[in-house]
């Protein structure tokens, strides 16, 4: 059995939980809390957190699925360097955005879910995993005369004339083998 990847569910994870933070926060400015500038933060740390982690990472076995339009922030994460690839950088980030948002009651799911996040981001750290952008393989173009190396020369087969033609009891339909009288 191979071994788990567990920057992956982590990534999973910190992107649910900047889109949570980021709703709580978004909830709790517009419902003018009291502690509304930690909702504030909550939002630009949800907004933080989201474009971090919306890139995927190349697993190391496999193919992975990129997300749509991934591609355009994985050169930004990529300017970033050691910064973003490694893991116990991640950890320390996630745990240090959460800790203000948990003093409101509507971000504190968010907080929750982003120390979990930290807590699986340090496991993958502690097991060596690093951040890997996926990269494009380029497509190889193929060439109609490479493909198809010499066209046909003879037409396909055809059943003889005789049996194109209809035979008379096909012309005329189908025969009833029940004699069916009206009343």
């Amino acid at each position: 059995m191979g071994q788990i990847e567990w920057a992956m569910w982590a990534n999973e994870q910190a992107l649910a939980a900047g889109l949570i933070m980021l709703t709580g926060g978004v909830v709790a400015v517009a419902g003018q809390f009291k502690g509304w500038y930690f909702a504030a933060y909550a939002i630009a740390a949800g907004v933080l957190v989201c474009l971090l982690e919306y890139p995927r990472s190349k697993r190391k076995k496999g193919s992975t699925m990129e997300r749509c339009g991934q591609k355009y922030l994985t050169a930004v994460v990529k300017v970033f360097g050691p910064l973003t690839r490694n893991y116990y950088i991640r950890a320390v980030l996630h745990a240090a955005l959460a800790v203000p948002a948990g003093f409101l009651l509507s971000t504190i799911l968010g907080t929750v879910c982003l120390g979990i996040a930290s807590g699986i981001y340090l496991l993958a750290a502690v097991r060596g995993e690093e951040w890997r952008p996926i990269e494009q393989k380029p497509r190889e173009r193929l060439h109609v005369g490479e493909t198809i190396k010499q066209p046909p020369s003879n037409p396909p087969p055809r059943p003889p004339a005789d049996a194109r033609k209809k035979q008379p009891a096909e012309v005329g339909g189908q025969v009833n083998p029940i004699p069916v009288e009206a009343e």
